[in-house]
């Protein structure tokens, strides 16, 4: 099932904590806001979805916890970016000392701030146009690296800081950390 954009316009300004509100009083549903202020509302992946996704976590919080570089998070975790869009990336990471800098209360809401590191899965569902405006929306406010894993085609675009963009074009090989995540690499054939 595709997402569905609300435009709630109507209703006026919907304030950081109101909007962190209504996503604690309706738990069952993933929401995100565009920088337009809109709504996204999106089902729940399915059963293949997230057995990858749950690989994927894992590896990234294995490489973390062993190196002790930064925080990670899952696909549940809301971010306030600097354009005011709250999005919600489906693996994502942020470097310890960033971190360190939010209040207690920030990090315990949707954190304003953007990952170091972002990796957005696309269900069989998912339109590849959309979730590339959603990357190039990362890279934008302050991403350092992220990863768009097409599922379908057997391609991860990796954005960069610098805003080059390259693709591995089969999940024969690794996705590297680069520099953002020395050591870390994906194995892509677990993916298939």
């Amino acid at each position: 099932m595709e997402s569905i954009t609300l435009d709630v316009s109507v209703f006026g300004n919907l304030t950081n904590q109101k909007l962190y509100q209504l996503c604690q009083i309706n738990k069952d549903i993933q929401i995100e806001r565009t920088y337009k202020g809109d709504l996204i509302i999106m089902a729940p992946t399915g059963g293949g979805t997230g057995r990858k996704n749950i690989r994927i976590s894992a590896r990234l919080d294995n490489w973390n916890r062993k190196n002790k570089l930064g925080v990670a998070f899952d696909s549940s975790t809301g971010f306030t970016l600097p354009n005011e869009s709250m999005r919600s990336p489906d693996v994502s990471w942020i470097k310890a000392e960033r971190w360190e800098q939010l209040t207690e209360e920030e990090q315990e809401g949707f954190a304003p701030i953007c990952p170091d590191f972002v990796i957005e899965l696309m269900s069989p569902s998912d339109s590849l146009k959309k979730t590339q405006e959603k990357m190039q929306e990362w890279m934008e406010n302050g991403c350092r690296l992220g990863w768009l894993i097409d599922r379908k085609n057997e391609n991860v675009y990796i954005y960069r800081a610098n805003g080059s963009i390259s693709v591995l074009e089969s999940f024969n090989g690794v996705a590297p950390g680069e520099d953002v995540l020395p050591g870390f690499e994906l194995d892509l054939r677990e993916l298939k």
